[in-house]
């Protein structure tokens, strides 16, 4: 008898930074292991005033596929994901996914992440802004700043892709060994940026699957007046920068 097909998720790391998610991530992971079974997630955990790093050792004691990286403070969104990338690199994992604990992320759409990868892509963007994306939960000037950033985006850095700012993504290892990750300075959600753009300079195939992202159910938004106005400057340093710095 031919054998089964292994646990969707075999092989993959899921990552996800949190600060002050501690009511959401016990939901959170169990609803990303239920539909990715045979993938690891690392609760990447920067010293959570709420708790947070407590529960997710917690968890992680009861379930091995669970693991928790504990960091001394509030470091910032880009470096959780470059040292655990860095982290899963090392170990041999050989896709890699970016998620929010705050259940905006929603699990059912992680099928067709893998179904893109599986059909070569090697980035994968959860997109809000193809046929099939949204936004739940959002009022007008939530709604307008993210789509006009990511706009704004598109057209100083000219790319086609949709959705630059979408923080639910997914990486093979051959991506993440050609993107220069020990050059990526974006440390908030500019980070989102910086890493599709580096991917397509890479040459790297980078294909959109429709998400539909619903708002926090508990706790506070991360954005701020600082984070955009950061990823506002980025771009413009991303443009006159990343080209030079494409590895061959």
């Amino acid at each position: 008898m031919p054998e089964p097909p292994p646990p969707l998720g075999a092989g993959a790391l899921i990552v996800v930074p949190t600060y002050d998610e501690r009511d959401n991530l016990p939901l959170f992971l169990r609803a990303v292991l239920e539909v990715a079974p045979g993938a690891h997630v690392l609760v990447v955990d920067d010293a959570s005033p709420d708790g947070t790093g407590a529960v997710a050792e917690a968890l992680a004691a009861q379930d091995p596929r669970i693991r928790v990286l504990h960091r001394p403070s509030k470091q910032g969104l880009g470096t959780a994901y470059v040292q655990a990338f860095t982290r899963g690199l090392r170990e041999g994992y050989h896709s890699f996914f970016e998620m929010d604990a705050d259940l905006s992320h929603d699990p059912k759409h992680l099928p067709a992440f893998f179904e893109a990868l599986r059909q070569g892509a090697d980035v994968v963007v959860g997109s809000r802004s193809v046929p099939g994306g949204g936004v739940v939960g959002w009022g007008p000037g939530r709604t307008l700043l993210s789509k006009g950033g990511s706009l704004y985006a598109r057209l100083v850095l000219g790319v086609s892709v949709r959705d630059l700012t979408t923080g639910y993504k997914a990486f093979t290892r051959r991506a993440l060994e050609r993107l220069p990750l020990a050059r990526v300075r974006s440390n908030g959600y500019s980070f989102q940026i910086e890493m599709t753009y580096r991917a397509l300079l890479a040459g790297l195939r980078v294909v959109e699957v429709p998400i539909v992202f619903t708002d926090r159910r508990a706790g506070q938004s991360k954005m701020s007046r600082r984070i955009f106005v950061e990823a506002v400057g980025m771009v413009w340093r991303l443009r006159a920068t990343a080209a030079r710095e494409v590895q061959p």
